[in-house]
């Protein structure tokens, strides 16, 4: 990968390597687009307030979240069909991510069987959380089988995708007659039990599965493992997933690619942050691809945060090195915005380094 410094670099590199209709399916987003635009500029619009003469001696950026400690509050978004971008798909993302210390949650719709990827970074020393991710089928059985093979593979925790029960209209995918190839498939849903629907059911009969609450339940009581809810917008569903016992939610709007002119994460997580109180771990994804970003999700009540396109076009632009060099970047970054705006440790983080005047 070459002279690519910033993100904008390594999103042109990406493009010219990609062919269209993939570059469409990673880049795109639902309908207009207003919400894939939209989480870029709430980012933006935060301006930061630093305080200066502060003491920095033995500052750091290691946190602990669900019990474990992290090197960096930086986890790779889970994101479907990576051998799409390199012919290592998932496993090599995860290599990437071990190596900088952040943390891996990967899709159910991977391309890489999840044993496989684990196999790559489960005993890499220094090496951030492993999760998986996963969409209920409607069938109990099947899932509990998947969530059954993550946690024989080593994975530490569940993250259950809420706000997707349908899929967006993406019409940048279809201009490009995006489809997914011969020889590459989501290996796990592959052979996933069709359930019956009701002719002329709302959505092609897709809602009448959607999971609810009752479902999450069950996947608590299942999983044998901490359960997170990804997708959670607003404060009442935030203070529900609480009362239902989960392990931390992800605001998360779905990276603007399902429901289009949604509040942009950036929004939602501080109403969700008043809400809760600090009494369950939050994270964030949507938009985040500078080290500033990181801080002001921080500052805004998260844990870590989730990255999502802006690591893909690395692994796109030039496979694991590429990816691990953008994740050493996006360090780097945080730990000169902590240093720049006079924290030595991220709990020193709060919104008072945020302009409340905005």
């Amino acid at each position: 990968m070459s002279h690519a410094i910033g993100p904008d670099d390594i999103e042109a590199q990406a493009r010219a390597r990609l062919p269209e209709p993939v570059w469409s399916w990673l880049s795109g987003g639902a309908a207009d687009e207003i919400s894939l635009r939209g989480n870029r500029a709430a980012w933006e619009a935060l301006a930061l307030w630093p305080s200066v003469l502060r003491p920095l001696r033995g500052a750091h950026t290691r946190s602990m979240l669900l019990g474990r400690e992290l090197a960096t509050p930086l986890l790779l978004a889970p994101a479907a069909y990576q051998r799409l971008l390199h012919p290592l798909g998932e496993a090599g993302s995860a290599l990437a991510a071990a190596t900088q210390g952040a943390g891996v949650v990967l899709s159910g719709m991977t391309s890489v069987a999840l044993e496989e990827v684990a196999r790559h970074v489960r005993d890499e020393p220094g090496r951030g959380p492993l999760w998986f991710q996963l969409y209920l089928s409607g069938d109990r059985g099947f899932d509990r089988a998947l969530v059954d093979r993550a946690r024989a593979a080593g994975f530490e925790a569940l993250v259950l995708t809420v706000d997707a029960p349908v899929q967006g209209p993406r019409e940048r995918e279809r201009r490009a007659g995006f489809r997914i190839p011969a020889g590459i498939a989501a290996v796990h849903y592959d052979d996933r039990p069709v359930p019956a629907v009701s002719p002329g059911a709302l959505c092609g009969g897709l809602v009448e599965h959607a999971p609810t609450w009752d479902d999450v339940a069950w996947l608590r009581d299942a999983a044998g493992l901490p359960l997170l809810l990804k997708g959670v917008l607003r404060a009442d569903d935030a203070r529900r997933a609480r009362a239902l016992g989960v392990a931390g939610l992800i605001v998360s709007n779905h990276g603007g690619r399902t429901l289009d002119t949604v509040t942009p994460t950036a929004v939602a997580l501080p109403r969700i942050a008043d809400a809760l109180g600090g009494t369950l771990p939050l994270l964030v994804d949507g938009g985040i691809r500078r080290g500033t970003d990181v801080l002001k999700a921080l500052a805004l009540g998260a844990s870590a945060v989730l990255v999502g396109r802006s690591a893909l076009f690395a692994y796109a632009a030039g496979g694991p090195q590429a990816l691990a060099q953008a994740l050493r970047r996006l360090r780097d970054e945080l730990e000169i915005a902590l240093a720049l705006c006079g924290c030595a440790r991220l709990e020193e983080v709060s919104r008072t380094l945020l302009d409340a005047s905005q």
